[in-house]
């Protein structure tokens, strides 16, 4: 991924100039098209996938108690749900949670912000990207990938819950892989908390009216969704929740 400066980040190497490559590590992987080489170079990738867990692994066990907030790296920095992004990290820090980011610009700077500038971990996991930039500069923790899928690992192993700002494709990618992941019990249930009414409203109403009645999901997995409108009520559903969890842990 391009920094501010020009500088392209493949993991932990940087290139400039003529070494800034046309694909992503992402892209080369998963491009089975053209002759058969990819079979010779392919095994040898899964030391570098390796590596990447290793490396994430070690970087955020000792975290501690987090949630994991996503959100658009679009919206601009005047735009009035930046600060609600600020707010989120800083209430998030205040109840006793480190704040995990995909560690880009946008709401996942707010939210970074918020962290750092309320005295918390503020934790970015960045990702090869040709178009976006590097990690903000409100990040303290930074991980990059080259993975997609070795990158959200961490954002759910890691978490306590899930904290959704407005955002596109990608925000919804990460918004359904964690819904998954707890209908399908591939990991302990937690909350999933949208932030942002008005935004989501269109989203759960088609959920509900369109995938409900046609029996592609159940009535209980509704409930695994949380939509509110202020940080305060996010803080309370993700707080409530590991209070919950900790209940259940044996002694």
């Amino acid at each position: 991924m391009k920094d501010a400066r020009g500088d392209y980040h493949k993991g932990p190497v940087t290139l400039r100039g003529k070494r800034v490559p046309g694909s992503t590590t992402d892209q080369r992987l998963l491009d089975n098209s053209g002759d058969a080489e990819w079979v010779h170079s392919d095994p040898w990738r899964v030391m570098r996938i390796q590596a990447e867990f290793v490396e994430g692994f070690g970087a955020l066990a000792e975290l501690g108690d987090a949630v994991s907030v996503f959100g658009s790296a679009r919206v601009p920095r005047e735009h009035p749900t930046y600060e609600l992004g600020v707010q989120l990290g800083r209430g998030l820090v205040e109840a006793g949670f480190a704040v995990i980011t995909g560690g880009g610009p946008g709401l996942m700077e707010a939210a970074n912000r918020g962290a750092l500038e309320a005295g918390g971990a503020s934790v970015g996991l960045g990702i090869e990207l040709p178009f976006e930039q590097g990690l903000n500069e409100y990040v303290d923790l930074g991980v990059n990938f080259r993975y997609f899928f070795a990158r959200k690992t961490m954002f759910v192993k890691y978490a306590q819950g899930f904290v959704v700002l407005p955002g596109g494709f990608g925000t919804l990618d990460e918004l359904f892989e964690a819904v998954t992941l707890v209908q399908t019990r591939k990991v302990t249930s937690f909350p999933i908390v949208l932030l942002g009414c008005d935004y989501w409203a269109g989203l759960l109403d088609w959920v509900r009216g369109s995938m409900l009645p046609a029996g592609t999901i159940g009535a209980a997995d509704l409930e695994l969704l949380h939509v509110v409108d202020t940080v305060d009520e996010a803080v309370r559903l993700v707080r409530g929740s590991g209070e919950d969890q900790a209940a259940r842990r044996p002694e």
